[in-house]
């Protein structure tokens, strides 16, 4: 059963703001008809909002819109948002549950950097030592991070990332042909997530995906990175449930309603 409210007020507060920013505009009778409310109580309710600055009544059409002050109120919020303290306990989490090192990365022109990285409670001794680091940036072309935020990309924009990249064979599996590049992204636009087969190191391979905002864009990402040894096909269709949930869980904790 869900909970109610608390404070009724509220709730009809931001019942209101919430039908006008759908609506974009819409009268009070309309409004009350929507929310269910006697049209005195839409009115006090439109005129208090109307008060504090956010709700404006057209002079014409006597409807009601939101004004830009929303908007104020939202840029203050985004200004403060800590990508990496928001997503560092959810990338623990699943670094735990993989044993494996995660990575959380943000694009920068065309390439990624890493702007946080997590290794599991329980390490796993390896031969190989991860030469990913805080700060490191990569290229787009050759990472998983990078295919996943270039999958969420158009054509011209993909295509801008490639023209102003150095285009260098890092190993032999790293795509260097723009047409391979495109066909991947396909892929990684169908399954929702992206590897990196050998294509920046010789022994490490990776599993990653983007993190989508409150505008739908794909500024973030984050990945999996392990020795091939370990990270087996068989490894790659278990983690990636977990991955998938991690990014559904972090996409909306930003504000994605897709």
């Amino acid at each position: 059963m869900k909970e109610k409210n608390p404070v009724q007020s509220a709730e009809r507060i931001f019942n209101v703001l919430e039908a006008v920013a759908k609506a974009g505009s819409i009268g009070l009778m309309e409004l009350s008809n929507h929310l269910d409310l006697h049209k005195s109580t839409t009115h006090r309710l439109l005129t208090s909002l109307s008060y504090m600055g956010y709700v404006e009544q057209d002079d014409e059409t006597n409807k009601y819109r939101l004004t830009f002050k929303i908007l104020e109120l939202s840029g203050n919020f985004l200004a403060k948002v800590d990508i990496v303290s928001i997503a560092h306990p959810y990338l623990e989490k699943l670094a735990n549950q993989c044993q494996e090192t995660v990575h959380l990365v943000q694009r920068s022109g065309t390439n990624v950097v890493y702007i946080d990285k997590i290794s599991p409670l329980i390490s796993r001794d390896t031969s190989i030592r991860m030469g990913s680091q805080v700060g490191l940036a990569r290229p787009m072309y050759c990472s998983a991070v990078g295919k996943s935020i270039l999958s969420n990309m158009t054509a011209d924009e993909v295509k801008d990332v490639w023209n102003n990249s150095t285009i260098e064979k890092k190993t032999e599996n790293t795509i260097i042909s723009f047409e391979k590049l495109l066909k991947e992204l396909e892929q990684v636009r169908y399954k929702g997530y992206a590897l990196d087969n050998e294509e920046n190191e010789i022994g490490v391979r990776c599993i990653g995906t983007c993190i989508f905002n409150h505008q739908k864009q794909a500024k973030y990402a984050f990945s999996i990175s392990a020795p091939v040894s370990r990270l087996s096909d068989e490894k790659i269709a278990e983690f990636k449930e977990y991955v998938l949930d991690v990014k559904r869980e972090l996409s909306l904790k930003l504000g994605y309603n897709g």
